[in-house]
């Protein structure tokens, strides 16, 4: 994968077609196998709690097929045991860009948020602040935040590094551990990826944080991504299905998102309260 693409390395790629399979009837049943992560809220778990989730039984509805789930933590390796293995036909939420997957059309835009304390009483509005110098700031190992703060000469004792790497016995989703870290006021700010911040707001009554989106053009280092989902490279009777579906069922989708607090991008990115 990419760098630029690294910021969905934990949350996130040749599968067969979508197979039938038959019941103890000798009935054809249509199965929808999407490829998801066992342990990874907001984006989904083995409770299918996860807004990904429930846009995958949305849309084996739709398609009027049967759900089923292969697990497996989206990482390095993501592609390789899941589609190229036949495992499953489907990853919910992947780059548009990325290269290893047959992407449909984009269904949302998101990136990375700056996340602080309400009651800090801080006043942030972009990466220039001078202020962000004098705080402890929580970031993902490798990552454009990382280089975007690097780029201001933020480095050293300003950061804490907090790696992508996921632990299959880590009992906790690895991806909010800034945001435990920032609520414990072990940091001043975190820098994470939007839909971590957003379902904290949305879903739990002690994250009273302020987000801030950070939307920057940059070439090298950008900090959102429209999000597709991602079929087995040839599979374009899948793909134009979906493409169909997410151009048919646009409003449903996006209140899934909407519902989960996931910060939907736009250029002019505005501060969440």
């Amino acid at each position: 994968m990419s760098r630029k693409l690294l910021c969905l390395a934990a949350l996130f790629f040749i599968m067969i077609p979508s197979v039938f399979i038959g019941d103890a009837r000798g009935d054809d049943v249509k199965q929808l196998r999407v490829c998801a992560d066992p342990n990874n809220l907001p984006f989904s778990n083995e409770q299918q709690e996860g807004f990904e989730n429930r846009i995958a039984e949305f849309t084996a509805k739709e398609l009027g097929a049967k759900l089923s789930y292969f697990w497996w933590p989206h990482q390095r390796g993501l592609v390789r045991n899941t589609l190229r293995a036949g495992r499953c036909d489907v990853i919910i939420g992947v780059p548009k860009e990325y290269e290893r997957v047959l992407a449909t059309k984009p269904y949302y835009r998101t990136g990375y948020v700056l996340a602080y304390a309400k009651d800090r009483g801080l006043k942030l509005s972009s990466l220039d602040d001078p202020i962000l110098k004098k705080l402890r700031i929580g970031v993902y190992r490798n990552t454009p935040p990382q280089q975007a703060l690097a780029e201001r000469g933020i480095v050293g004792d300003n950061l804490v590094i907090y790696s992508l790497n996921y632990d299959w016995d880590h009992p906790v989703e690895f991806l909010s551990q800034p945001l435990r870290d920032l609520t414990a006021g072990k940091i001043d700010v975190a820098m994470v990826w939007g839909p971590v911040a957003g379902y904290c707001v949305k879903k739990h009554p002690d994250c009273r944080l302020r987000v801030l989106p950070i939307d920057e053009d940059n070439p090298h280092w950008p900090m959102s991504f429209e999000i597709s989902m991602g079929v087995r490279h040839g599979n374009k009777e899948l793909k134009a299905q979906l493409d169909q579906l997410l151009k048919r069922r646009q409003a449903e989708i996006r209140q899934i998102l909407e519902e989960y607090g996931v910060p939907l991008f736009h250029r002019e990115a505005q501060t969440t309260n």
